[in-house]
């Protein structure tokens, strides 16, 4: 089994942009969350894999912190069908390595800000990224790209 497009499309929106989904449940649909609130990009060194959790293969080079991005169409953007898919809508900039760096492969799309956290979405990076002293992990608009199908 799998979720129509359209559903898949609402569903992003109302995870990635806080836009409500009309017409499931009650007669409110499924509501948008008061306040938008943030998802946090994470990197890793390896697939966190569907049963992982945020820590999962968690690069730790010097100075990392997962990015916050807001839940809102400034934040996220989705498009396309079979599949659909959520970007992000600004540059996410992460912080700038220490003495210690890593080699990254994935990203992740999370709810906390540090610990373990649900993952919601991952993907691979096109290339890995090597980060060592003074580099600055940085991924353009559009770049971080995750779809549901």
């Amino acid at each position: 089994m799998s979720l129509s497009n359209a559903a898949e499309s609402d569903m992003l929106k109302l995870l990635f942009q806080n836009i409500s989904w009309a017409n499931i449940g009650d007669a409110g649909g499924l509501i948008k969350s008061t306040a938008d609130g943030n998802l946090y990009v994470s990197l890793h060194t390896a697939d966190p894999g569907e049963p992982g959790d945020q820590t999962t293969s968690e690069t730790t080079y010097t100075n990392y912190v997962r990015v916050a991005v807001v839940r809102t169409t400034s934040g996220f953007t989705l498009s396309g069908t079979a599949p659909t898919q959520v970007a992000n809508t600004a540059a996410v900039n992460f912080a700038t390595c220490g003495a210690s760096g890593a080699t990254l492969t994935y990203f992740a799309i999370g709810r906390a800000s540090s610990g373990t956290g649900e993952i919601i979405v991952s993907g691979a990076l096109t290339s890995s990224l090597i980060v060592s002293s003074g580099i600055t992990p940085s991924f353009a608009i559009g770049a971080l790209v995750a779809t549901a199908d």
